[in-house]
């Protein structure tokens, strides 16, 4: 299982890498793999200031639809527009190329509640 250490992680199985005050959030290796082929991912927030925990967007799968949950309160600011022709890279690239939003954080502390890559290994019994 594929669990970068540079990253901040969720307990609804998504990354966070923080530059400033932007996040990038995608899904883990453990959830594209529990999800199986992505078939579309729908993000309508985009502009929205949100609250963490709260619903951001969808990913659909073959066999189900999951809903995404923001790890972090703050404004979206940017949605992954290669998902759209192309959801699948999320199977293929979680960490990289396959990440879904990019958020302008509100409160940049809030970061230290996420896990850290030993907790979330711990999480899905890594």
């Amino acid at each position: 299982m594929n669990i970068p250490s540079e990253l901040k992680y969720t307990k609804d199985h998504e990354w966070v890498k923080i530059e400033d005050e932007i996040a990038t959030i995608g899904i883990t290796d453990f959830a594209q793999k529990e999800l199986g082929d992505i078939v579309y991912v729908e993000v309508e927030t985009i502009g929205e200031k949100m609250d963490a925990e709260e619903v951001f967007g969808t990913v659909e799968a073959v066999k189900t639809v999951s809903d995404l949950f923001l790890p972090l309160s703050g404004e979206i600011i940017e949605f992954n527009d290669s998902l759209e022709d192309s959801p699948e890279i999320i199977n293929e690239e979680p960490y990289s190329k396959g990440w879904i939003i990019k958020l302008k954080v509100s409160n940049i502390k809030d970061c230290d509640e996420l896990l850290s890559p030993d907790q979330y290994s711990d999480l899905i019994g890594g």
